[in-house]
């Protein structure tokens, strides 16, 4: 028996895109509504059909429908998992010092001395001399082997991934993690240390606050003015460890630990924040924070010159940064090791550099 069409379902079809097909249910009449049986039996009457005879039992199990993987995608678009800045080569800067065959290097140290002395006709007083010393530092070199085989090559592309690449992506990553380590740290049990543990840093000296015995939490409490002294203090040791060659047009650099670059929003009672004066006074100071400057002693701050009188502080050294080694062909798989090498960081001018601990 054909059903009438309710004009309604063309309106909602052309006009809401909302579509009923050839055949199914028509939406129950509005006078229907109150009462669904006495709808049924209505829609009974009018079409002239009684209740639908009983249907036979269900020989296969019920289920939800389709496979779920019919209804799956996987979105083009593949998301890094973020990993922690390497900031190191920012800070100072790197340089490359031998090969992967150089075990050590030795640094000359020249010394100016002399005096002078009264002069006499026939004296040979007053001397000029030169002292000169060997500093020595050893390469630490260290590698990183990626393997990837046939099927996990295939099974990988089924999902459009290049798992060869993404692997030696990330052997690239844990190599210059580790290097970046090594120029804050160096290498222990080896003539190999970082920027902040070189036993040639000067001593750090305390926040103001605390060197004052007041109860200090460091900069996380303190106030713009208070921040402002603490680097203020921290310029002021520069300039007596480096005999005044340091002033205020000296191109520096500000290290810090991202949590307290923070207090260099702090706003002074004029409305003036801690980092609009320090761009004022020091024209040439630049701010770089690593995460290496949170310590379990407190966070540490380094002003650091970036040389003086032409010659430079510091700088991050390697031998060889990433070595790719030939990729070795197994019976379903495929392995290439990548080495490299660092020195840590070279202090060439330690007085160029004052700490303080425990902002």
């Amino acid at each position: 028996m054909k059903f009438r069409r309710n004009p309604e379902l063309d309106r909602l079809a052309m006009d809401f895109g909302i579509v009923f097909e050839e055949g199914g249910l028509e939406y129950l009449r509005p006078e229907w509504r109150q009462n669904y049986g006495l709808a049924v039996d209505a829609a009974r009457r009018e079409f002239g059909f009684d209740a639908a005879p009983a249907q036979p039992l269900s020989v296969t199990t019920s289920n939800a429908g389709i496979p779920w993987f019919l209804a799956n995608i996987i979105d083009p678009k593949q998301i890094e998992v973020l990993v922690a800045p390497m900031k190191a080569a920012e800070i100072l800067r790197e340089e490359k010092k031998g090969d992967w065959t150089t075990m050590s290097v030795q640094f000359p140290l020249i010394e100016n001395t002399g005096e002078v002395s009264t002069y006499g006709d026939y004296s040979n007083n007053g001397e000029a001399n030169v002292q000169v010393n060997f500093v020595t530092r050893q390469s630490y070199y260290y590698q990183c082997i990626t393997e990837w085989g046939e099927r996990e090559l295939a099974q990988a592309g089924l999902a459009k991934i290049d798992i060869a690449a993404k692997k030696n992506i990330a052997s690239a990553l844990v190599m210059n993690k580790f290097q970046n380590k090594t120029y804050f740290y160096g290498l222990q049990g080896l003539q190999n240390y970082g920027l902040l543990n070189d036993p040639s840093l000067p001593t750090a000296i305390t926040p103001l606050l605390k060197s004052e015995g007041v109860n200090y939490y460091g900069w996380a409490l303190a106030s713009a003015n208070e921040v402002y002294a603490d680097v203020e203090a921290l310029f002021q040791q520069l300039v007596l460890q480096t005999g005044g060659i340091v002033n205020m047009e000296t191109e520096m650099i500000l290290a810090m630990a991202p949590v307290s670059e923070v207090a260099l929003t702090k706003t002074t009672q004029f409305n003036v924040n801690v980092a609009d004066m320090l761009k004022k006074n020091f024209p040439k100071l630049k701010v770089v924070t690593a995460l290496e400057y949170a310590t379990t002693s407190g966070n540490l701050v380094q002003l650091i010159a970036k040389d003086l009188e032409t010659q430079e502080v510091a700088f991050c050294a390697f031998n060889e940064k990433c070595r790719a080694h030939a990729v070795v062909r197994d019976t379903s798989s495929f392995k290439q090791k990548k080495s490299g090498g660092t020195w840590g960081t070279i202090l060439e001018q330690p007085t160029g550099i004052a700490q303080m601990l425990g902002v």
